[in-house]
Parts: C-alpha cells; structure tokens; sequence
C-alpha cells in the first residue's frame, strides 16, 4: 500500500485516517457532517467541510505529513451539484436522500422509466443525481460551464483543480448507460439535459496531481495524487476483498446489500424488484445493491422514542443479547416493528413511508420494543435479500452492527446463514487507500470473526416467522 489520506463523507459523519504503507492508521478524526437547510432541503456545508479536511492534513506529524502519497475521497452516492470550471459553485451541494427534484420525474411514463432502468440499471427515484442536476440546472444564475459533480467528486476538484467522474458513483446518478460504460445521452434527454453537463470519466485507479498551491497550504508534497476512490459501499467491498458469490452487509446511518456480478440485470423483472446495478469501483465488474433506508440510524430512533442514552441503549442491547443466547426471550411477546423510520427498501422505495408497531400491551417494555426493532431490521433484510434471487455462499459485515451482538446474531439465524464480521472500524478507509495504491483489499486483514447460525434459535424464528407473515405483510402495506 502507498501511504495515503482518506477521507469518507458519510451520511452522519466526515470520516478522516491517515495509513502508513502497512495500512496501520497513523492519525483519525470522525465528525458530523456539516449540513445546512435551504428552502428546498437539506445542502452540505462546504467551507465546513473542506475546513475539517484541511486542519486534519495539517495536524499531521512533520514526517507523517511528509511520507504520504495519496488522498482517496469516498462518499455516498447520490449527492450533488452543479460545480464550474473554476471550482465554483453553480447551485448547492444537495445530500442524497433529498427530492428537491422529485417534480421532474413525475411525468415519466411507464415505458420510459422501464427505459431508464434498461440503460442505466437503476429504477425511476428521485435519490439518484439526475432529478437533482436538472433541478439545479433550473435554479442557476449561470452554469455556462458547470458541471455535475458528487460531493467527494467536489472535494476532489478542490485539491486539484480538475473535474473528473468515478464510474461507481456515476453509475449512481440514473445518467450513465452500463452497456457502453459512456453518460447517456438518451436518459439525460428525458429530463431535457445534455450529457455535457456530467464530467470525464474515470475509475477509481486513475488520480490526479494535487495542485502546487493546495499542496503548499496544506505542507504537503506535489508527488501526491488524489483518487475518487467512488461510492462508499462498493468501496467497502473492495475493503473486504468481495468476491462474487458473497455479499457484502455495509452497515451504517443505511444498511447497504452488495453482490458483484459480470454483467448487469437490466431485464424487466429485476426492474420490478427497483434493485440498483452499478459499476464497481475498479471499473472489472457490474454491483447488485440495495440500500435499506433504516440500518444504524434505528439507533437515534429508539434513543429518542424511548428517552435513553447512548450508554443506556447499549446496555439494554447487550442484557438483550445475553437474553437471546440463553433462550429467554418469548418471541411472541415481542411487539412486531415495521422499522421504516426513514423509508421503505425495494420493492417500493417509498421516502414517506413509516415505521410501525403492533402488538404493545400493558406489560411491554422498553427492552422489549427495543428487541422488536431489531428483529424487524433482521427480518426486513431477509426480505430485502429475498429480491436478488441468489443464496449467499458468505456474508460479509462492516459498519457499526460489527459491534452489535443482537442484531448480527439475529440476522444469522434468520437468515440460517453464518456471518463474518470485522472487527476494524476502517474498512471502506481501508478500501480507499487499497484502490489509490492499485492494491487488493483484505479481509483478513479486517480481523473477522464468525457469528455461527443457532439450529434450535433458526428453527423457533422460521415458526415465529410463518406465524407472524400475514401480519408483517400488512404492515408493510400500510405504507403511505
């Protein structure tokens, strides 16, 4: 590996490590990304930002500072904006779950979003970049020569003055066709755009020089090149050295289900299922994801409904898990959670979805809503998993459940499947600098361990599970 900066812009949280050449973290810092509302939505704060980034840099050791070679930015997929030559902005920084340009989608008809998924495998939403981009087009005093960039795409542009698309993260903006790897010029029409508007295209292998006076700025050497190492999920498959036929479980604010394929599904079945097919960041393969909108961010939820502390709900989760082991938990006293706390996965993908709870009684507590949750996150994965039509031969996890002993072994033994967990915190950090140093990623590396399916635990869910099936179908058609 090359020493390198990552920095990963998540949902919640800037993610910022320095590695050494042995990938040993040198340096880290997590902060909350910086956002701020507009009158349409919700936009990043950049100055904040590229502030967290530059003071990270430059509180680097002397010698740490001077050994690095690399920058790799990752970051979620379907953020945006209209960025000029000159590094401008044309029109905010919009985040990924904002549908500020849901309007323009609306008079697409039937045959012309079968269309859309037929060229770039990823179904009619307004999450994707390319509602946003003729959104943003509209509403620009002057975008003569601005282009559509993702916000780690942006960041990139700042360090080195040029703009550049990575093809896991265009293949996120519903404007790329997968066919020919090239931006669509027939999918980019529909919302009345030309394709000049998205950047040249690269993966995630090719960087760019830093710029002499950002280099200077930040005491860094002009040798270091700045890769868009692309999409935060894949780039955590890359991390755990995914391969084809195991899935990659990327846990965090969403809960991300990854499969690596040679070639996409573009047929008008899959079209149904609304699963997304992609690129991969190193540019070899086609991905199968799912995003499920509710993954660690339940745990907000739960901290608010129900008044506890972090500290607090960790403890209830780990007097649950003990509870679980031992058999001392009456599943059919457990209230049902529909855990829609932020939307609805595939098949519907429905942003004002909700969540919902059935079953509370005079003697229901907290502990057992709390367990409810979690088997309904484990139970609305099963169904999410469902859609792809493939038995996973390995399920990889990363993220924050890696440290969540309920909700890891409930998904095994709902799923009747073992897991395998890292251990290290920094893995799609780990697959950035593996992707800017043209390295394979690890999983070994990760430190995994095995979270083993219980047959007598997978035999009771699997009666639960058909018990409680028309109830949870019902549920989930109360959407609304």
């Amino acid at each position: 590996m090359l020493p390198t900066i990552t920095i990963d812009i998540g949902t919640t949280s800037v993610k910022l490590r320095a590695f050494d050449a042995s990938s040993i973290p040198l340096a880290s810092e997590t902060h909350a990304t910086p956002t701020v509302r507009d009158a349409w939505g919700e936009i990043y704060a950049l100055d904040a930002l590229t502030g967290y980034i530059e003071r990270f840099v430059r509180g680097l050791e002397d010698a740490d500072r001077a050994g690095m070679q690399r920058i790799a930015v990752t970051g979620v997929g379907e953020s945006g904006g209209l960025v000029r030559a000159d590094g401008s902005l044309a029109s905010p920084m919009i985040l990924w779950h904002d549908h500020r340009g849901a309007d323009l989608l609306a008079p697409l008809d039937d045959a012309e979003r079968l269309r859309i998924y037929a060229i770039t495998g990823l179904p009619v939403n307004a999450n994707y970049g390319l509602s946003k981009a003729a959104w943003a087009l509209g509403h620009a005093d002057d975008a003569s020569d601005a282009q559509w960039l993702n916000v780690a795409e942006y960041v990139a542009a700042r360090l080195t003055g040029v703009r550049w698309s990575e093809y896991s993260l265009a293949s996120r903006t519903m404007a790329l066709d997968l066919t020919t790897g090239t931006w669509s010029a027939e999918a980019s029409a529909l919302l009345g755009l030309d394709v000049a508007l998205f950047p040249e295209l690269r993966p995630a292998r090719v960087g760019e020089p830093l710029s002499p006076s950002v280099a200077a700025r930040l005491g860094l050497s002009d040798g270091v090149r700045v890769h868009v190492a692309g999409h935060d999920h894949m780039v955590g498959g890359v991390g755990a050295d995914l391969r084809a036929g195991e899935l990659l479980n990327s846990t965090g604010t969403t809960e991300g289900l990854l499969f690596l394929r040679e070639a996409p599904r573009l047929d008008a079945q899959t079209a149904r299922t609304k699963l997304a097919n992609g690129i991969a960041c190193t540019g070899d393969d086609f991905t199968l994801f799912a995003s499920i909108p509710t993954g660690g961010s339940a745990f907000a939820t739960l901290q608010s409904l129900l008044s506890l502390t972090p500290q607090q709900l960790s403890g209830h989760v780990a007097e649950l898990s003990e509870r679980y082991a031992a058999g001392d938990i009456d599943l059919d006293a457990m209230p049902l959670v529909l855990p829609q706390f932020r939307g609805s996965p595939p098949p519907t993908k429905r942003a004002s979805a909700r969540g919902v709870v059935s079953g509370i009684r005079t003697d229901t507590t907290a502990a057992d809503l709390i367990f409810g949750c979690f088997l309904g996150l484990a139970l609305q994965f099963r169904d999410v998993l469902d859609l792809f039509g493939q038995r996973a031969e390995v399920v990889k996890v990363i993220g924050p459940a890696s440290a969540n002993p309920l909700w890891l072994q409930l998904k095994a033994d709902l799923l009747g499947v073992p897991l395998s967990v890292s251990q290290v915190s920094e893995v799609v950090s780990r697959g950035a600098q593996a992707l800017a140093s043209g390295a394979q990623g690890s999983w070994l590396d990760c430190d995994p361990r095995d979270v083993e399916v219980d047959d007598r635990r997978r035999d009771r869910l699997a009666e639960w599970e058909a018990d409680i099936r028309p109830q949870w179908d019902d549920l989930k058609g109360l959407e609304r």
